[in-house]
């Protein structure tokens, strides 16, 4: 079947959701010698970075089904999957999906006791842990057994693997989790109808362009990858799994492989904006799409600079330099990105702007009683989404104290402006409120900032009220390549901040770019820097 016409099959396709898009995507007569995946590491002696084609990965997948249901897996039976590799997070996933069974998918840089105490949590029916996860889990009680590890899966008959077990919308399909920043993280839960949600409105509307070979840079356990690796089988796409996220990786990645689109969250271009790019091949680039926190102004403005687009002309659809950027805002409970803005070099709308939202979803800007306010003042993002979150697994308390009057409230202050366009301020656990209802903003103090400084690439903005109610404000500069750390810049970053914020700067401190910690979000980063560098308060 053509790839226009199996896309809208799979649009109108009702027994189709989260769990079984492989299954379908086949059924509906996709061509078996057709792209399936490409993983950056060797699976089942298919050397690494050489496409598995549809029927390859849909064997491999019958393969792990087949080892894990002799292993006594059932359908229901929460799995953790705790692993490095993208293509042991997601070979695990679809084979677990394909037995009913629900995997948790563990970030691999979590702490071993973390790690130990969230299984104990999830009360899991089994663990697969690679060979340096079940080393680091060793002596720590997990309340499951070791299956063993992932890639021996594959060593599974793959006729011998059950029927695809039959989804129902509402059937858990994969639980995921927050950073974990401070603690033991959320286990969030999605539904086989839920996180199909937007898939499945993308699959309706026109493809776009640069998703039509893909190199995934979105970290492998994170709700972000398993959308993407559905979107893909569902487009027909090629995709390169990354296993790590780093900016050096990613560029000798796009220069080998040759994407049309780069998909990642907001610290990956935060990562590449410590290169010149223009020392890189980065035509075949089209598209960069990122989602968890939105980018800042001048990351974005880099990546837009190269690569090349398709445009329509008087003479015709023509291919142009400089690529696009669509920007959004998302998270583990949301499901998908939210909202969406496109940029290119021309682009002018910053400042936190993270666009309109998604014609599936309803956002609202709430006060605490979740009353709805009007354009222009700041309050709590709802959400209502057919894509959210079905609770955290485990732990009802948490669920409900995250819902008002309907609405789902993500944690996030923003303000609407009269044309429907939502910005971003700030997580509210990162903000300060004053006594006299003022509100400082560490998300956008660092983006003033960025946009200010030139010779900045990143920077971390640390604000705290102490018990005595006065407030201090910290930053934290990542200077470009051959800039002077002994420069004082707090002049420049006072003045960036505004006279507010600015006021209560109590110190800047140089990062080195060696020192910086290689996370997946922009939330971890904040606070491992944080503890990195301001362990010390100076009175």
């Amino acid at each position: 079947m053509r790839t226009k016409g199996l896309r809208g099959a799979l649009a109108a396709d009702t027994a189709l959701g989260a769990g079984n898009v492989l299954a379908r995507v086949l059924a509906h007569g996709a061509d078996p010698t057709g792209p399936g995946l490409t993983f950056d590491t060797p699976v089942d002696g298919h050397p690494a970075e050489r496409p598995l084609t549809l029927g390859q990965l849909d064997e491999r997948v019958a393969a792990r089904a087949a080892w894990l249901h002799r292993r006594g897996v059932r359908p229901r039976d929460p799995i953790a999957v705790w692993a490095t590799g993208a293509a042991d997070m997601v070979l695990s996933f679809l084979a677990l999906t394909r037995l009913g069974a629900i995997p948790a998918l563990m970030n691999g840089k979590l702490r071993p006791e973390i790690a130990a105490e969230y299984n104990r949590r999830l009360r899991a029916a089994g663990v697969l842990a690679d060979a340096a996860h079940t080393e680091a889990l060793a002596g720590h009680d997990l309340g499951a057994p070791l299956l063993g590890q992932p890639a021996e899966a594959g060593a599974g008959d793959p006729a011998d693997a059950p029927p695809h077990y039959r989804h129902h919308d509402e059937d858990p399909i994969v639980i995921t989790h927050t950073s974990g920043t401070t603690g033991v993280p959320k286990a969030v839960l999605h539904s086989h109808a839920s996180l199909f949600a937007a898939t499945r409105h993308l699959l309706s509307m026109p493809q776009a362009q640069g998703t039509s070979r893909i190199l995934n840079a979105l970290p492998a356990p994170h709700t972000a990858t398993v959308l993407m690796v559905n979107q893909a089988l569902g487009n027909r796409a090629e995709m390169l799994l990354l296993s790590e996220q780093g900016g050096e990786r990613v560029l000798d990645a796009i220069q080998r492989w040759r994407p049309d689109g780069v998909f990642g969250f907001s610290v990956t271009w935060a990562e590449l904006a410590r290169f010149d790019l223009s020392g890189y091949d980065l035509d075949s680039v089209r598209l960069w799409f990122n989602t968890g926190d939105c980018s800042h102004e001048p990351h974005v403005r880099r990546l837009v600079a190269v690569g090349s687009r398709d445009t329509v002309t008087r003479e015709g659809v023509v291919r142009v330099p400089g690529s696009v950027f669509i920007d959004g805002l998302g998270s583990s409970e949301m499901g998908h990105s939210m909202f969406h803005l496109t940029h290119t070099a021309d682009t002018d709308r910053y400042g936190r702007c993270v666009g309109r939202p998604y014609r599936f979803t309803r956002v609202a800007v709430l006060d605490l009683e979740g009353n709805e306010l009007p354009p222009g003042e700041v309050g709590w993002l709802g959400i209502d989404s057919p894509s959210l979150f079905r609770g955290y697994w485990n732990d009802s308390v948490t669920t409900y104290r995250s819902r008002l009057r309907g609405w789902y409230l993500t944690g996030d202050l923003v303000y609407a402006d009269a044309e429907g366009r939502y910005y971003h301020l700030d997580r509210a656990v990162d903000s300060v409120e004053l006594a006299d209802g003022r509100r400082f903003f560490t998300a956008l103090s660092e983006e003033r900032i960025l946009a200010a400084c030139p010779d900045v690439t990143d920077c971390t903005v640390v604000i705290v009220k102490r018990d005595d109610g006065t407030v201090v404000t910290d930053v934290l500069l990542e200077l470009t390549a051959g800039a002077d750390p002994g420069t004082d810049r707090t002049g420049a970053v006072r003045a960036a901040l505004g006279a507010d914020v600015g006021a209560t700067l109590r110190r800047v401190v140089p990062v080195a770019s060696a020192d910086i910690p290689v996370t997946v979000t922009g939330k971890v980063r904040k606070v491992a820097l944080r503890e990195r560098y301001l362990t010390e308060s100076p009175s």
